[in-house]
């Protein structure tokens, strides 16, 4: 029987139809069982796991490490279990070829199986164990009766599961299956056999069974870290020609399995989140980073060269070679991507390792006392910590401020009065077959300093449409001297929005800032936006552009800045702002106007002003978070794992969120 076989109850051609046009629209209705609506209301329990867990989807064998890596390395280096769901076989057109091969007949069980292999071989390596090492495999049984292959290897303490999940990649018509599922609930996907698999039985999944099965894993791995594909990718026009060969969707910037299986993703961690909170359930703490895709094709490369060449390492034993005896019989890789192919290739995937909603985290403001009180979104919903004792850096347990389903960015400004504003991305709705898939931009607001909020608003969303709300960035904030408080983000056209609050608290309209007056792409930006006050009390915006830092005083465009591979950090300074960042795939920071520090690194920077010069904070090229202040430089060594990228909180401490889904605050000049 051919895997590829496709059980319909109706006819094809109509989710085809549909699939096409929509497979970056991914509107599904919310599955059977407890509706995943909005949930603002606060006051939930919260769930912590008893350790850290990793566990990341994907759609086919490889995102991972294309897209998820150096962090998933990184997190499985600090001793943290990885689980690894694929949804896709990866059997594509069967032929597993690179040149200097005998030409042999398309076989899709075994070219899967030989992309399975590569796996195992990649994440023995990445283990520190020999890559042929022996995996055990099983057969694991998931909800509705079905199953899925586990091959686990346990190395030196350290753990990981890859879970095989192979719904087909490909209908007969060589229409994209995965994008058809998540558009019509009324087809059925019958599951691809691999060869040398323990799964001898194929399962069937229509729409709401695959979200359930997912829902199913993540109830029973309880992962306080989640990994997931991009989504809400970026619309991307090309001509038919470039589009085939970026290997992308019709008008958006990644494959359309990528952009499927991302929203059965989120749809699945809402319904996890709705389940376990019924009948008044605790919410379950985890955090969440979506990776982007394709997208890293066409923006400036953000890895230095040391990190890349760890990255792109990863991908030679999965790639493997025909030449290599792993004792898998269908084969030892996935041929095409072996060797140096990954950094070769003119689409530069590798290169580049970019969040869907970048953002330093969690906002931070004083508490009472002279605490620290740190915000951020634990199981889709915004929560708050606070310092136990002032100084300590340890917080108590997470408060559940509501909000929900929140994507994973929070933006915040506080007020001359100390009152702080939260501002947030709300999933509003998710519901499919031409349905609503709506994102809208949310406030909550603090009654008093210190103390409790007033009821979450609606803030609306710049763009018309659904399709292009759903493109919109994280929200950056500032309050300035004068009382009034500038909210930003990145728009569906790669520009940005602003809307601002009066000093009474009222809002203006949302309106576009002006861009370089090319009428090209030379005006569009990356997310991960900088805002901030200089000694004037004139508002500052930066953006990493496609050819340059573009910069905006009081809204209105100023000089361009030098290119910069990833969001830039900057502070006041005489007669405007003094901003750091790094070149493209370059380690070193620099600075305008003057010098800047050693500082390799690469990832999101904070900067503030300290008696001695600036304070820098971020990453350096082995991930540890470094601080340079004074003249000094700091890496933090212990404590719990980080995750993202952290923020200062004044001119002496750093603070993060942590594998463990727990925020953690590090003061080095009391550690040195």
């Amino acid at each position: 029987m051919d895997s590829r076989r496709v059980a319909r109850r109706s006819v094809l051609a109509g989710a085809v139809a549909v699939a096409a046009a929509t497979a970056a629209g991914c509107s599904v209705p919310a599955p059977p069982g407890i509706a995943a609506t909005a949930d603002p209301a606060p006051g939930r329990p919260i769930s912590h796991s008893s350790r850290a867990l990793l566990m990341q989807f994907a759609a086919h064998p490889d995102d991972d490490l294309y897209f998820m890596n150096p962090d998933t390395q990184r997190l499985l280096d600090a001793g943290v279990p990885v689980v690894s769901v694929y949804v896709t076989a990866g059997e594509h057109t069967g032929r597993n070829w690179i040149k200097g091969m005998p030409k042999t007949a398309p076989d899709r069980a075994a070219y899967s199986s030989a992309r399975h292999q590569g796996l195992r071989q990649a994440y023995a390596d990445a283990l520190g164990a020999d890559r042929f090492a022996p995996w055990q495999k099983g057969v694991a049984a998931l909800a509705g009766g079905r199953h899925a292959e586990v091959d686990t290897l346990v190395h030196e303490g350290r753990r990981v599961e890859l879970v095989f999940l192979n719904l087909p990649m490909h209908t007969p018509r060589r229409y994209m299956a995965l994008p058809a599922l998540w558009e019509d609930r009324a087809l059925e996907l019958r599951t691809h056999l691999s060869a040398d698999s323990p799964v001898t039985r194929a399962d069937t999944y229509d729409h709401g069974q695959l979200i359930e099965v997912l829902a199913g894993l993540l109830a029973q791995y309880r992962p306080t870290v989640v990994h997931t594909l991009d989504p809400d990718p970026d619309i991307q026009i090309s001509d038919e020609a470039t589009r085939g060969r970026d290997s992308e969707q019709p008008g958006y910037s990644d494959h359309g399995d990528h952009t499927a299986v991302a929203c059965f993703t989120w749809a699945a961690l809402l319904r996890w989140v709705a389940d376990a909170g019924a009948d008044g359930g605790a919410i379950p703490a985890f955090t969440t980073t979506a990776f982007r895709g394709y997208y890293n094709r066409h923006w400036p490369k953000n890895l230095p060269p040391g990190v890349l060449a760890e990255k792109a390492a990863h991908l030679v034993p999965y790639g493997g070679d025909p030449s290599w005896n792993c004792g898998n019989p269908s084969g030892c890789g996935d041929y095409g991507v072996g060797g140096d192919r990954p950094l070769t290739n003119r689409k530069g995937w590798v290169r580049s390792t970019h969040y869907r909603w970048p953002t330093r985290g969690p906002a931070v403001a004083g508490g009472p006392g002279g605490r620290i009180d740190a915000y951020g979104v634990l199981g889709l919903r915004a929560v708050r910590w606070r310092e136990r004792e002032r100084g300590t850096g340890l917080f108590g347990e997470p408060e559940d401020l509501g909000g929900g389903p929140l994507v994973p960015a929070l933006g915040s400004a506080v007020l001359g009065d100390g009152r702080v504003l939260l501002f947030g991305v709300r999933i509003a709705s998710l519901a499919g077959r031409g349905g609503t898939n709506r994102r809208e931009l949310v406030l909550l607001e603090q009654r008093s300093p210190g103390g409790p909020f007033l009821a979450w608003r609606g803030l609306g969303n710049p763009e018309r449409g659904d399709d292009r709300g759903r493109r919109i960035g994280a929200p950056v904030a500032v309050a300035a001297p004068d009382g009034r408080v500038h909210l930003f983000v990145r728009d569906a056209d790669k520009g940005v929005a602003t809307r601002v609050r009066a000093a009474d608290g009222g809002w203006g309209p949302w309106r576009r800032l002006g861009g370089d007056g090319s009428g090209g792409s030379g005006g569009e930006v990356q997310d991960g936006l900088t805002a901030l006050v200089d000694t004037a009390g004139r508002v500052h915006l930066l953006a990493a552009g496609r050819d340059a830092v573009r910069h905006w005083v009081d809204g209105s465009p100023a000089a361009p800045l030098p290119l910069a591979g990833d969001p830039v950090a900057a502070i006041p300074a005489p007669g405007g702002v003094q901003i750091f960042y790094r070149h493209p795939a370059e380690a070193r920071l620099r600075a305008t106007p003057g010098e800047a520090p050693s500082f390799d690194g690469y990832g999101l920077l904070s900067a503030a002003p300290g008696p001695r010069g600036p304070v820098l904070l971020g990453r350096d090229p082995r991930h540890q978070v470094q601080l340079h202040s004074g003249g000094r430089l700091f890496t933090r060594t212990q404590g719990t794992t980080p995750v993202g990228d952290p923020v200062l909180h004044g001119a002496t401490t750093a603070v993060g969120l942590g594998a463990d889904a727990r925020p953690w605050a590090w003061r080095p000049e009391r550690s040195a």
